[in-house]
């Protein structure tokens, strides 16, 4: 019994282990009866007495392993704890023969190896997937998501309409973590009736993160005002000054870095590189990053670090300097010529 989880989508991985350990009997007895690992640094010999080993008290005993197909992902051509050799089980060393160990191994005992994001190639996951019960938990995205969204709604009994699927989407992406915290909110909000895309909008702390967007589409184009209207909404909202502050930085950042990108990358290649999780968060990035050049983006990072040092040492109340680095931003040359660089 070898189960081999791995992918970026941890929530769903996690579900998937609670459901092996579900299908073990008592939930108390299993916890005794459960060994996690480390993979890093382990070895076979460690392995093999961790499952060797007979359950006390209990049919089966779990063997959880953290991390042991990462040691083996290839990095600029070659595993990263590889030595050169031949062969279909190159670069795994002892591990080559944990395949054969299987068939040794107490029937009793459930094998458990989860990881995070593991590529095809892995020599590892390739040796072992035909003996495993091997799955993979991407990120969800498109269609996936909003299915994932309506039947989490759907199991507490409960309805949400079609445009708030698709704004819950957009605004969260594939992190099912968060995704599930804002439903739970969500649930909770509206009590018995279907949860609306204005129910999204009221409660989703993700918003604040689409005020930001709109803030800096703003001083991009040079609208002082609309900035200014924008700046005092997430006041309201209760966002700190310096958070703001924050997020601005982080947002000019991904701008840096969008601009710096080279050209014939795939849109997904952009979003991993951006470290971006939603769809929304990409495509406002991209736009933005087309109303800049390099030399626009620092000087917005010569007036934020200006920002931050008033703020440190006094000189401004942090809503004044914040309000005069949205204003001095919205008033530069490279907002100004933002709106016509958009147009071609």
């Amino acid at each position: 019994m070898v189960h081999i989880f791995y992918g970026r989508d941890s929530f769903s991985l996690n579900q998937a282990v609670d459901q092996v350990k579900a299908g073990l009997g008592d939930q108390e007895t299993v916890g005794a009866n459960t060994t996690t690992l480390t993979g890093q640094g382990l070895t076979l010999r460690d392995l093999r007495n961790n499952c060797d080993a007979f359950p006390f008290l209990s049919t089966h005993r779990l063997v959880i392993v953290d991390g042991l197909l990462g040691r083996f992902e290839h990095k600029q051509g070659r595993p990263r704890s590889a030595k050169r050799s031949a062969g279909p089980g190159a670069g795994l060393g002892e591990w080559e023969n944990l395949a054969s160990y299987f068939d040794q191994m107490p029937e009793t005992t459930v094998l458990l190896l989860v990881d995070g994001d593991i590529k095809a190639q892995n020599p590892l996951l390739k040796k072992l997937s035909p003996l495993a019960d091997a799955r993979s938990f991407p990120l969800l995205r498109g269609k996936e998501l909003k299915a994932w969204i309506q039947r989490r709604v759907s199991e507490e009994g409960r309805d949400i309409t079609p445009q708030a699927v698709n704004l819950l989407a957009d605004l969260i992406g594939g992190d099912l973590w968060a995704m599930n915290g804002e439903i739970e909110k969500l649930l909770l909000y509206t009590r018995e009736r279907p949860i609306s895309e204005e129910d999204v909008r009221q409660l989703t702390s993700h918003l604040q993160e689409a005020n930001i967007f709109a803030l800096v589409d703003a001083v991009a184009e040079g609208r002082t005002e609309s900035a200014q209207r924008i700046l005092h909404r997430l006041y309201h909202d209760g966002v700190p000054p310096i958070h703001i502050l924050v997020m601005i930085t982080r947002q000019f950042r991904l701008i840096a870095q969008a601009v710096d990108l080279k050209r014939g990358l795939s849109r997904t290649d952009i979003q991993n590189r951006l470290g971006l999780k939603s769809s929304y968060a990409l495509d406002k990035t991209l736009a933005q990053a087309r109303t800049y050049d390099l030399d626009g983006v620092k000087g917005a990072y010569d007036k934020l670090l200006e920002t931050d040092l008033a703020i440190k040492t006094g000189r401004y109340t942090d809503k004044l300097a914040l309000e005069l680095l949205v204003t001095e931003l919205a008033c530069t040359p490279a907002a100004r010529e933002a709106a016509p660089t958009r147009a071609r």
